[in-house]
């Protein structure tokens, strides 16, 4: 029996028909996935933030199990207990002291909010005093309450994700003995394995690179806030250059809010526009050196990123875990770079992600990673 072909139209439609069903697929699971990540964000954010951490610490646990004792060799047990005691000590630590500053802030701004409006208000008197009564009035309904409640609750959260953190540090320890068979059962291949292991080692470099260089930069623009904060007799020199420090890990946005916050805490303090002038300028030149020409120079090639693209993943990580996804979303994209760069049906998207379009050859997993940072 001969087999009689489909009218051309017929296999058009179904092709169509094809392609639709695979784009209603494609956009359900990432709703799906959208929803999962909203929802499991405390869960999700603690495990970003332990997986960062035992990357950052992996290199220095191989370092310590490397050490003898006389002719004893020191278990590798033994030094991830240690390293798992020395960052549960540093996580609470640094969550106290967090903490400490939060609520100094929030002490210090129960107190500007009183002065705030009117200073705020004197900046249209140019405009009339009809003017310069409705801001004054438009500040004065804005309730600072449920904003202070919001982050006194932060800090709380904050206290329970530094203990899922080292819950999960710990696990993470425990699982790395075995993670090259697991890597190796898992693809099948040792070849394949070997590569998938340079591709993980690329990403923990390039990661653990940029949060070494954006908190030795973040150190110093903090410092020098302080400092600078400090020589004009400003009341709030500690916890701007605390802020500062923090909001300097946030790509592109954080320092353009921390050099407005010092402005402000400036002008509400001291009510003089040409001084509040002077430090916003010299504010914004240490957020200008430092962000703009120290840190492209220290960081070098290590991050070919996008700046477009680091501003879309600033605003999707921020739109679904907040300010933490704010923090997470730089190394987030350097991991979504470095995968798709090796992986051939993604590597579209490692060219839109990366800065001049060229993205992470796979010679580059044969080379010193550290060459490629400098």
């Amino acid at each position: 029996m001969k087999h009689t072909p489909l009218p051309e139209d017929t296999t058009d439609r179904r092709f169509e028909l094809a392609r639709v069903q695979t784009a209603a697929l494609v956009i359900i699971a990432f709703a799906v996935v959208l929803f999962l990540l909203v929802q499991a964000r405390f869960i999700l954010i603690s495990l970003a933030v332990a997986i960062i951490l035992f990357s950052l610490t992996a290199d220095i646990i191989s370092f310590i199990a490397r050490q003898r004792i006389g002719p004893v060799r020191i278990p590798n047990w033994i030094a991830s207990i240690v390293a798992l005691l020395l960052i549960g000590a540093a996580l609470l630590s640094v969550t106290s002291i967090i903490a400490a500053q939060v609520n100094t802030i929030l002490q210090i701004t129960l107190a500007y909010a009183e002065r705030a409006p009117d200073a705020i208000a004197a900046l249209f008197a140019w405009a009339g005093a009809d003017t310069q009564a409705a801001v004054l009035n438009s500040m004065r309904t804005i309730e600072l309450s449920g904003y202070l409640r919001g982050a006194a609750g932060g800090a709380t959260s904050l206290t329970q994700g530094t203990v899922l953190v080292i819950l999960f540090v710990g696990f993470l320890f425990a699982e790395r003995v075995w993670f090259q068979t697991k890597l190796l059962n898992f693809t099948g291949s040792p070849a394949q394995a070997v590569r998938v292991g340079r591709i993980i080692s690329s990403i923990i470099h390039r990661v653990n690179y940029y949060l070494l260089v954006k908190t030795g930069i973040s150190l110093v623009t903090g410092a020098m806030t302080w400092g600078l904060a400090r020589a004009f007799g400003m009341e709030v020199a500690m916890p701007l250059g605390v802020i500062t420090f923090v909001l300097n890990f946030i790509p592109n946005v954080g320092s353009i809010v921390a050099t407005g916050l010092v402005a402000l805490a400036a002008y509400v303090q001291f009510g003089d526009p040409w001084l509040t002038g002077v430090i916003f300028a010299i504010a914004g030149g240490i957020q200008f050196v430092n962000g703009s020409i120290i840190d492209p120079m220290l960081m070098g090639r290590a991050l070919r990123l996008s700046s477009f693209g680091i501003l879309l993943s600033l605003a999707f990580w921020g739109a679904v875990w907040g300010v933490p996804g704010m923090f997470l979303s730089v190394p987030i994209m350097v991991m979504l770079l470095v995968v798709c760069s090796h992986v051939q049906a993604l590597r579209p998207i490692a060219i839109l992600l990366s800065r001049e379009g060229l993205p992470e050859s796979e010679g580059l997993l044969d080379r010193d990673t550290a060459r490629d940072l400098r």
